[in-house]
Order: structure tokens, then C-alpha cells, then sequence
């Protein structure tokens, strides 16, 4: 699948119809006065938020939305036809901005919200409408007033309870795959994962929490160095952080120094989010080491760390429990 998680697109409203001039003529009726209708509401822009899209690849070749027209107004009083409404399906969790202004318009945060984001023109009055004692036969309507025109930017922010964090090639993958039904890329070497992966993890209580592996996190990436700087926005939503750390890495220490460092530089308060720390992989090395480590990440982040190997699943049990109680 290809994750696209950023777009940008140009969306217009409908014009309103044109008002029209008419005057009755009816066998009879002297004088019967203007009878021309006013034109028809052009059809608005509404973005609407939906479950079973994953990504913004639809608008990655169609760039342009526009609502349809409203209609001119009619003979008899009668009023044109108000254009449809175009509606944009997004996923939810896409964050909408004017990308000539920057200005936030909305978040999609819940399945089926929905937002307007051009207001169709009004109809433009009909003859009709300027009838008056001082003008008995007004010649002349309004035109109805054109839509509106907006350039958005789209930006997609995973929903997600849990964010899986740590260097490439620390096991974030592996240990989605082994706790949740997810099916991730999963190999010996780095940068395995080039999109963000979802899985459901079961609670005892039957619930499911979401958790996201989010790739590509180097040192340098809040800069824009590596994948990292395209995905960390997929971490602002999260209500917990678990960070993983490579314990057959050459220094694991400085391993969870370079990831605690970057989510300092990228700001949003990501420093801030309660974290829990697992050292992986400790089937691959010795215990006694792997408790050294432990202790030494520990001493430093002043919480606990759990030792854990997703391959094998050891430790996933205690890890999960600590995880169902730290979230709010």
C-alpha cells in the first residue's frame, strides 16, 4: 500500500444562478406585473471524515474539487435549482489547513464529521424582488455572486492510543506483529519499514487499543534528516510512547539518548508524553549484560525498563500489563 500522508488540493463552490427578468402575461390580467424568480444557491464544499480510508492517495492525481452551479431563476416566481453539494471523503484523523494562510480549519478527529470548506454563492435576485411603489416594472435582476476558491493542505495524523518509538532496526515491527494481528515488513536491517503499521491489541477486558510503529527515526530527524521528520507527526496524537531499544545495538545508551534528544527538538510536547521503556532482543544477549543496560537507561530516565524479545515473547506479558494501567 502506498501511505501518502500529505496533499494538497484546491476546492471551489458553486455560483449562484442568475435572477431573472420576466413579467406576466396572462389573458386577462392588466398589468400583471414582474414575475422573474431568483436564481438557485450554488453548491458548497464539504470534507467528511471516514473510516475505511487509510491514507490521502486519492488526491495524489486529482488536485481539484468543484461544486456544481446553482440555477437561473425562472418565469412565474420560480426559483432555480440549487447546485449539489461536492463532498470530499478524507480519513479520519487528517488535519485541514488554508495553505495560502496556514490557519487551522479543522481536525477530523471522529468518523463521519463533516466540515464546510467553500459556502456555495447565493442566488441572485430575481425582477420580482424590486417591485415598489415607485417601480412598477423593474427591468433588471441581480447576478448571482460566484463561489468561493480555496487552496488546502492536508496533513494525516494516525489515531492512535499507544506509539511504538526506537532506531531503525530496533524491533518495532517484530513486536507489533507478535502482540496484534498486524503483518509488518519484517527483516534483519534497517529502514525495513518505510510506512507507519496499525495493529489492534487486545485488552483482557476484550476492549482493543491501536498501536502505531512509527519508522525512521535517526538522529537528526526533527531537522528533516532520514524518514523520521515525515512520521513524527503520526507520534502527536498518541497518549503513550513505547520506546524500544536495540539491546545488541552497539551502545543502547546512547540509542535512547538520540531518540529522547529528537523528541525534544520536534517540541509538541512529545518529550512530555508518558513514556515506557523495553530493552528488546535480550534472548540474543547475555542476561547479566542485558540487566547492566537496564539499570544504566533506568538510572537515567529515572523510570523502570522492562527486559523483553519480541521474537520469543519474553516479557510481552508483564510489558502490556504496564501499558493498560499507565494509560489514562
Amino acid at each position: 500500500m502506498q501511505f501518502i500522508d500529505r496533499a494538497e488540493v484546491e476546492v471551489e463552490s458553486g455560483k449562484g444562478g442568475d435572477g431573472m427578468v420576466a413579467f406576466r402575461r396572462e389573458k386577462y390580467v392588466p398589468a400583471g406585473g414582474p414575475s422573474g424568480g431568483n436564481g438557485g444557491r450554488g453548491g458548497s464544499v464539504i470534507l467528511k471524515a471516514v473510516e475505511h480510508l487509510q491514507t490521502l492517495l486519492d488526491f495524489k492525481y486529482n488536485h481539484r474539487f468543484q461544486a456544481e452551479n446553482g440555477g437561473r431563476g425562472g418565469r412565474n416566481n420560480r426559483t432555480g435549482a440549487a447546485g449539489s453539494d461536492r463532498i470530499i471523503q478524507i480519513p479520519v484523523g487528517t488535519v485541514v489547513y488554508d495553505a495560502e494562510t496556514n490557519e487551522l480549519l479543522c481536525d477530523f478527529i471522529q468518523s463521519e464529521q463533516t466540515f464546510c470548506v467553500a459556502v456555495g454563492g447565493k442566488g441572485g435576485l430575481g425582477n420580482q424582488h424590486f417591485l415598489s411603489n415607485s417601480n412598477r416594472a423593474p427591468e433588471y435582476a441581480l447576478p448571482g455572486p460566484p463561489g468561493e476558491k480555496r487552496q488546502l493542505r492536508l496533513e494525516l495524523k494516525l489515531l492512535a492510543e499507544v506509539g511504538i518509538i526506537g532506531l531503525p532496526n530496533a524491533g518495532k515491527s517484530t513486536f507489533i506483529a507478535a502482540v496484534s494481528s498486524a503483518r509488518p515488513k519484517i527483516a534483519d536491517y534497517p529502514f525495513t519499514t518505510l510506512i507507519p503499521n496499525l495493529g489492534v491489541v487486545r485488552k483482557p477486558t476484550g476492549d482493543g487499543t491501536v498501536f502505531a510503529d512509527i519508522p525512521g527515526l535517526i538522529a537528526g530527524a526533527s531537522q528533516g534528516a532520514g524518514l523520521g521528520h515525515d512520521f513524527l507527526r503520526h507520534i502527536e496524537r498518541t497518549r503513550l510512547l513505547l520506546h524500544l531499544i536495540d539491546g545488541t545495538a552497539e551502545d543502547p545508551i546512547a540509542a535512547y539518548q538520540t531518540i529522547q534528544q529528537e523528541l525534544n527538538a520536534y517540541g509538541q510536547g512529545l518529550a512530555q508524553r508518558p513514556q515506557i521503556l523495553a530493552l528488546n532482543k535480550v534472548d540474543a544477549i547475555d542476561g547479566e549484560l542485558a540487566n547492566t543496560i537496564a539499570a544504566q537507561i533506568s538510572a537515567l530516565s529515572q523510570t523502570p525498563v522492562f527486559l523483553i524479545s519480541a521474537v520469543t515473547h519474553t516479557g510481552l506479558d508483564p510489558l502490556l500489563q504496564e501499558i493498560w494501567q499507565t494509560l489514562p
